[in-house]
């Protein structure tokens, strides 16, 4: 009996040892599941963004100032020439009032300059016609003394210093001519010095009028206004000091809107200009195309903006959250399932595949190629009609398989 005994206990063991371990169980209604056909993948991006204006006017401070009036507020609808915001400086007011002082200084002096000129120009011209008199009473001279020379009743002498006379007057009359010629020439470069540095006053001092004028700040189109302030940043004041180039107001057309979505980065290395795209706003899905790609990234994301072709529904505004749907292109005919939530796209992954009874699922390696938003490439490992789970089943990564409870 003994000998039966110890024998039994053997055998239970060996066939105890031989024995696959028991598969964890999993309740079935809490899986994703799906299964692999064969068809047309569409491969999407999506990803959240919001709505912005295609055009927007920021109006900034010129100059310092503080806020003295805000006749209007965000959301009404503004023309060219609608007050925004009234602003006061009074140094800015000052220096204006300098700068109109230099300029009538500086016209003075061109006056002064051109009566001084004209005085000299005239003293000049008088000596010169002196001298032209002084020249033709020299020369009657002359021929006097030439007359009595040939009578014998002049000197030599005498007739000498005659021609010399002539001479001197002639050559001081060349000179002072030439003297009046450098005055005209001199006059009109000094003139023109003047003229420049009045032109030059005269920009600054409408400069300074311009920032007098840029304390009333208008719309400058026609359009809604978006906010007073910057944006993000708190509303304008009453009593509020601004800096210059402080954002005072934005200005949008009305009804021309386009999204701004982020794309993580590792997503966007396939979209391209004028890929077709939809754009849901929570309240409808309109059509539209991509129109712009960042260049660089930020924050891990590339900013895609897309055009709206569709009309927008009711109730669309700007700073509208949003999400964004880019088709990059169509596949046909390759097999594909739903997109599980392990593994990555151009990988090969552990996904577990349920029993044609539906008792356990087991695990296979399937090599997955591109990737849609909700659904992956099969390249290798599965066939069509095959039912895998597609939730997360990381927990069980130390199992080969599962039983499944219904």
């Amino acid at each position: 009996m003994w000998g039966v005994g110890v024998t039994a206990i053997t055998a239970i063991s060996i066939a105890i040892s031989g024995l696959k371990p028991a598969a964890p169980s999993v309740e079935y209604a809490t899986l994703w599941v799906d299964s692999v056909r064969r068809g047309e993948l569409v491969r999407e991006v999506r990803a959240g963004g919001t709505l912005v204006p295609e055009r927007i006017r920021i109006i900034a401070a010129v100059t310092a100032g503080r806020i003295e009036a805000l006749p209007v507020r965000p959301g009404v609808t503004v023309t060219p020439g609608t007050l925004l915001v009234e602003m006061s400086n009074t140094d800015v007011e000052l220096q204006a009032l300098q700068a109109e002082q230099t300029v009538s200084q500086a016209r003075s002096s061109l006056a002064s300059m051109r009566t001084n000129i004209q005085q000299q120009r005239m003293s000049q011209e008088g000596f010169i016609a002196t001298l032209r008199t002084q020249v033709d009473d020299a020369v009657r001279q002359l021929r006097v003394q030439e007359e009595l020379d040939q009578r014998k009743l002049a000197s030599a002498n005498e007739l000498a210093s005659a021609r010399d006379r002539v001479t001197e007057l002639q050559r001081r009359q060349q000179l002072e001519a030439q003297r009046l010629a450098e005055m005209d020439t001199s006059a009109k470069e000094q003139l023109k010095l003047n003229l420049e540095q009045l032109d030059r006053l005269g920009a600054i001092a409408r400069e300074q009028q311009n920032r007098v004028r840029s304390m009333r700040v208008v719309a400058g189109e026609t359009g809604v206004l978006q906010n007073l302030g910057p944006v993000g940043g708190l509303t304008l004041e009453l009593g509020q000091w601004v800096n210059p180039g402080m954002e005072l107001a934005r200005v949008t057309q009305p009804g021309r809107l386009k999204a701004v979505i982020r794309v993580p980065e590792t997503q966007a290395k396939d979209i391209l200009v004028g890929q077709k795209a939809s754009i849901d706003t929570r309240n409808g899905i309109v059509p539209g195309h991509v129109m712009r790609i960042d260049p660089a990234s930020q924050g891990g994301t590339v900013t895609v903006e897309v055009a709206i072709d569709g009309e927008l529904p009711k109730g669309a505004r700007a700073d509208m959250s949003v999400d964004g749907t880019i088709e990059l292109e169509r596949l046909p005919n390759v097999l594909h399932v739903g997109r599980p939530a392990y593994g990555s796209p151009e990988s090969t992954v552990g996904i577990f595949k349920i029993s044609e009874d539906g008792s356990e699922a087991t695990r296979q390696n399937v090599k997955l190629g591109r990737a849609s938003v909700n659904t992956v490439e099969v390249q290798a490992g599965l066939s069509i009609g095959d039912v895998i789970i597609i939730s997360d089943m990381s927990q069980w990564d130390a199992v080969q398989r599962v039983r499944l409870k219904r």
